[in-house]
């Protein structure tokens, strides 16, 4: 049990509730079949092929044009803003299976939540406290597996 867990703090209160909240920043891509009973969905976008832990229940996801909000999780001390000297072009690398790490502007934030356009909108939550960023920064970012993939309403 990790010490967030221990402390209580959650980002959401149930998958329906945090998918229509950032229904507005889902990415849209292509659903690729998957086998039965695997909890992973096969996402392409922006160019990337993304393994999404699926929120959204089993058959939610059918294979097709689609649009899901992607949620990963910060790495502590994940993100910071860019400096005047890192040039500001929207970056996205996968980390292993269902990880990614990038950079790009600043969308929205929340309390827990920062959502950054790096190739495609992500949701991006910490169980510790973000710095000052807002809306039109720059920022790095790096996540912890696995990325999570919620069907938007």
């Amino acid at each position: 049990m990790t010490e967030a867990a221990r402390a209580g703090v959650t980002l959401e209160t149930s998958e329906r509730e945090f998918a229509a909240r950032y229904a507005e920043f889902a990415a849209e891509g292509t659903l690729y079949p998957s086998r039965e009973g695997s909890p992973l969905l096969e996402f392409g976008v922006a160019g990337r092929v993304l393994y999404l832990f699926d929120r959204s229940g089993p058959y939610a996801a059918a294979p097709g044009a689609a649009r899901l909000v992607v949620h990963g999780v910060l790495e502590p001390a994940g993100l910071r803003l860019l400096t005047a000297q890192e040039e500001l072009r929207e970056q996205l690398h996968a980390l292993g299976v269902s990880g990614v790490e990038g950079r790009g502007v600043v969308l929205s934030v929340g309390r827990q939540v920062v959502v950054v356009r790096a190739r495609l909108p992500l949701v991006l939550g910490a169980f510790g406290p973000l710095p000052g960023v807002q809306p039109g920064d720059w920022v790095v970012f790096r996540t912890v597996p696995p990325l999570h993939g919620f069907m938007a309403p």
